[in-house]
Order: C-alpha cells, then sequence, then structure tokens
C-alpha cells in the first residue's frame, strides 16, 4: 500500500476575514491524518477508519452525499470533484488514521479533503497542482457536503511549509510564506472539548450577515467583498448600514483585516509582544462583534491572559466551541496548562485537552 499524510491547521489570526475576501494568517500542523491506500481493479471506493467504527462503499461513477456516511462524504465530494473536471479516476481502498482532535477546529474536514485530493493525484497521475487541489477540497465542502466555507482551511492544509505561516489573500486565492520565528516561545493549542460542528452551527447565518452589510455599503464603494474597506472609511460610512447586528459583523472583518496585516509586519520584525496584543484584540473583537466565541472558549482564552509567560490567545477557527491558540514563553509552559486547565475545568466543568504544535507542511506521500 502506499502511505500519504495531510495535516490539520491552526489559524493565528485573521478569522471570519476570509469569506469576507481579506486576510488569514494559517499555519499546518504536524498533527493531521494518514491513509494507507490500494488502487482497485474496478470502480469501488472502500473507506475505513481506525479512529471510528465507520464503513463505507461507493462507487466512483455513482457518488451521493449520504449523511450516514459522516466522515467519509467529505472524500467522497473530493472524487465527485475529480469527476466533475473529467479526470480518469478509479476504485481504491482508503484506510484512514488521524491524531487532529475531531470537531475541535483544526480542520479535519480539510485534511481528510487535501488526503483524499493527493491520493487521487498520486493513483491516477492527474498532475493537479496543489492550488487547484485547495479549491477543489472547498467546491467539495460547499457543494457535496453543504458547508459554506471559505478557502483557508484547504489551502493552508495543501501550501503548508514546516516553520512558515502563510499570508493568505482570500480575494486572490494568493498566498506570501512568513517564517514563524517565535525563538523563546511555543504556540500552545488549548482544546474546550467542546465540540464544535460548523455545518449546524450559526455560521452560515454569520456570512448571511456579512453579506447584508456589504448590500448597504455597495450603495456607496464599488466594492466585492467587506475587506476591501480600510477601518477609516468604515468609520466614516459605517451608518449606511442600517441593520446594526450587520453593522457590528462589519467592524469585525474590516478591523480583523487590517489586525492581520499589522500582526504580519510585527512578526517580520520580531516584534513578537505586538503580535501577541493583536491576537487578544482579535478574540475581544470576535466575542463581542461577531459573537462567535461561546463561554468555554471565552474561559479558556481569559484564563491564558492571566498567565505572565501568555503574549497572546485566542479562539482559532470558526468558534462557538474548539480550540484557542496562544503564544507562551517557554518557561511558563508547565505553568500555562497547569494553571489554565485547572482554572478552565473551575468554571466549566470540562476537561480541556493542551497540544504543543508544531509547523509541519502540507499534505503529501508519506515515505517510511
Amino acid at each position: 500500500p502506499l502511505l500519504f499524510f495531510s495535516p490539520g491547521r491552526v489559524n493565528l489570526i485573521g478569522e471570519h476575514t476570509d469569506y469576507n475576501g481579506g486576510y488569514v494568517f494559517p499555519c499546518a500542523l504536524s498533527l493531521g491524518t494518514y491513509a494507507s491506500v490500494r488502487k482497485r481493479n474496478d470502480s469501488l471506493i472502500r473507506f475505513a477508519s481506525a479512529n471510528f467504527p465507520l464503513r463505507v462503499s461507493s462507487d466512483i461513477n455513482n457518488l451521493v452525499y449520504d449523511a450516514e456516511d459522516g466522515w467519509a462524504n467529505y472524500m467522497k465530494g473530493v472524487a465527485f470533484q475529480f469527476k466533475m473536471a473529467n479526470y480518469e479516476i478509479n476504485g481504491a481502498d482508503i484506510l484512514i488514521e488521524g491524531n487532529l482532535p475531531n470537531g475541535a477546529g483544526l480542520s479535519s474536514s480539510a485534511s481528510i479533503e487535501l488526503l483524499m485530493g493527493v491520493i487521487l493525484n498520486t493513483l491516477f497521475e492527474c498532475n493537479i497542482d496543489r492550488r487547484e487541489m485547495a479549491i477543489m477540497g472547498r467546491a467539495a465542502e460547499n457543494d457535496f457536503v453543504g458547508m459554506n466555507c471559505g478557502v483557508m482551511d484547504q489551502y493552508a492544509v495543501a501550501m503548508g511549509k514546516k516553520d512558515c505561516a502563510l499570508l493568505l489573500n482570500c480575494n486572490k486565492i494568493t498566498h506570501e510564506y512568513v517564517p514563524l520565528r517565535i525563538d523563546g516561545y511555543k504556540l500552545i493549542i488549548s482544546n474546550t472539548n467542546v465540540r464544535h460542528q460548523l455545518a449546524s452551527s450559526e455560521y452560515n447565518i454569520r456570512r448571511k450577515e456579512s453579506e447584508r452589510a456589504l448590500k448597504f455599503l455597495k450603495q456607496k464603494y464599488d466594492i466585492q467583498y467587506l475587506c476591501q474597506l480600510a477601518p477609516e472609511q468604515f468609520e466614516a460610512d459605517k451608518n449606511m448600514i442600517e441593520d446594526e447586528v450587520a453593522r457590528r459583523r462589519a467592524e469585525h472583518a474590516i478591523y480583523e483585516n487590517a489586525r492581520v496585516l499589522e500582526a504580519v509586519e510585527a512578526l517580520k520584525k520580531g516584534n513578537l509582544k505586538r503580535f501577541g496584543v493583536l491576537m487578544n484584540l482579535s478574540h475581544i473583537s470576535l466575542r463581542d462583534l461577531y459573537e462567535v466565541t461561546g463561554p468555554e472558549l471565552d474561559a479558556m482564552a481569559e484564563e491564558a491572559w492571566k498567565i505572565t509567560g501568555v503574549l497572546g490567545s485566542r479562539m482559532t477557527g470558526g468558534g462557538f466551541a474548539g480550540c484557542t491558540v496562544s503564544l507562551v514563553d517557554i518557561n511558563s509552559v508547565d505553568e500555562f496548562i497547569r494553571e489554565v486547565g485547572k482554572n478552565y475545568q473551575r468554571r466549566t466543568g470540562l476537561t480541556p485537552d493542551f497540544y504543543l504544535a508544531d509547523i509541519g507542511d502540507g499534505a503529501k506521500q508519506f515515505f517510511m
């Protein structure tokens, strides 16, 4: 069998800016999903996982969404995109196993979408480039699964590079690699252990609210996305947005976009303190203006902010539950895990998990 690996991703700053045509700043993780794959001589594609009891079998020529197929729908959706684009693909047996916490907002769905993309691309010699594969992964999630996500997750998983984050322009779908120079600090991912199910959450509602704000602003500005406006323009004309909820959503998106660009500049100059401040401001905006945090994520961030060696901490991913990401002094890591863990448990009754994040490469064939 052939072996493959596809990472999860963490977004360092820039939440809910992707579908608003802005910038995001994700990186691929060393955690992710592995697959062992064997080509078949027929059109049957069989999925199994070492993590879940589910077994799914589908014909490559008749791929349809089935709620009972669970996680396999993401992989079927990618195969469907390959078929739609007239690539000649055939059957395979695919066994996956992952060490990403499921439903934690570290993009387990994009991880298996790009895993499938790399598998099909390799097995059937389709010669698709990574950027195109990311776009196909998003199409699988949007059109096959029905989750109206932006392109960030798939792009970060496809294009990840060791020890670098990606400054991704979600409007043009172009990126710049930025070395993640955080000597003396570690990224800690804190899992609230509240499952976030974006498809059934208010994610799609937030998109509609953003689109509503955009409609008001289009009366004056020739723009396609909220993030094409600068904060000063928004301040001058925010009262054009008659809907108060939509106005708050727009304020978050436009200021968050500016924070991403400032954070990247701070990182390039080695100003990690400012980077941390911007992470904190991002969380506060997501809490107060976009309203996607919830009590558990807020408790996790608030407890992190109390630790002296923490430069910044914020929710990461779509929100409502899932994980925070924190920039922590290497000498404070043990204290962070002990104190944040204890105080989070006291406040929520839940036991969190902590991961020290290493930044890895994008999806690829894996050689032992």
